[in-house]
């Protein structure tokens, strides 16, 4: 029996990345989903992955077919583990995630095929924009004492989402129009 039809047969929530490759080279009827957002997507993405961000999937769940098995990817494991539920609670039978996400397929020695033009990943930018908001406070407070509250609140800000693993400025970034795909264009890839 191979690994397609055991996957098919019976379920198995997370999946490692090599049982994730090993099911990828035998077939095709795998639906291979990444959860994140598109900046993060076309930085780097198992190949043949279909973009289908957390926030749209219960909007887009009737893009998936209901017979084949679905593999949910992201960065981590955490937003393809809240994705497997949302598709699940949806009726879906065969719902899975690559387990560790990303991060453990590189660290795997898989590759990842990137986009040409990716705009830089949403922590990144988020880190750049950061950065960039703390040193504008600290600058304008030498003129307006008041301005110190704006480097006060992205601090407050950063330890906030270290501790609830939680980004409002991530969030707001992946809105951003550079961080959108358009509709339209053809993306070359690079291995």
């Amino acid at each position: 029996m191979s690994n397609l039809t055991s996957i098919t047969t019976e379920y198995k929530q997370n999946l490692a990345p090599a049982e994730l490759r090993s099911l990828l080279t035998q077939a095709d009827r795998l639906q291979l989903v990444d959860v994140r957002e598109h900046a993060e997507f076309a930085s780097g993405r198992i190949r043949g992955a279909r973009l289908l961000p957390l926030g749209e999937l219960q909007r887009r769940a009737a893009e998936l077919d209901r017979s084949q098995p679905v593999v949910c990817v992201c960065r981590s494991g955490k937003r393809s583990a809240q994705a497997v539920e949302k598709i699940a609670a949806l009726g879906f039978d065969r719902v899975h995630q690559l387990d560790g996400g990303l991060m453990a397929w590189e660290q795997a020695g898989f590759p990842l095929e990137k986009d040409m033009r990716a705009p830089w990943a949403l922590e990144r930018q988020g880190r750049f924009a950061a950065g960039l908001l703390v040193l504008a406070g600290l600058s304008f407070s030498l003129v307006w004492p008041a301005a110190i509250g704006l480097s006060w609140f992205v601090g407050t800000g950063l330890v906030f989402a270290a501790v609830t693993d939680w980004c409002g400025m991530g969030l707001l970034l992946a809105r951003m129009p550079w961080n959108k795909l358009k509709r339209g264009c053809s993306t070359r890839h690079r291995p």
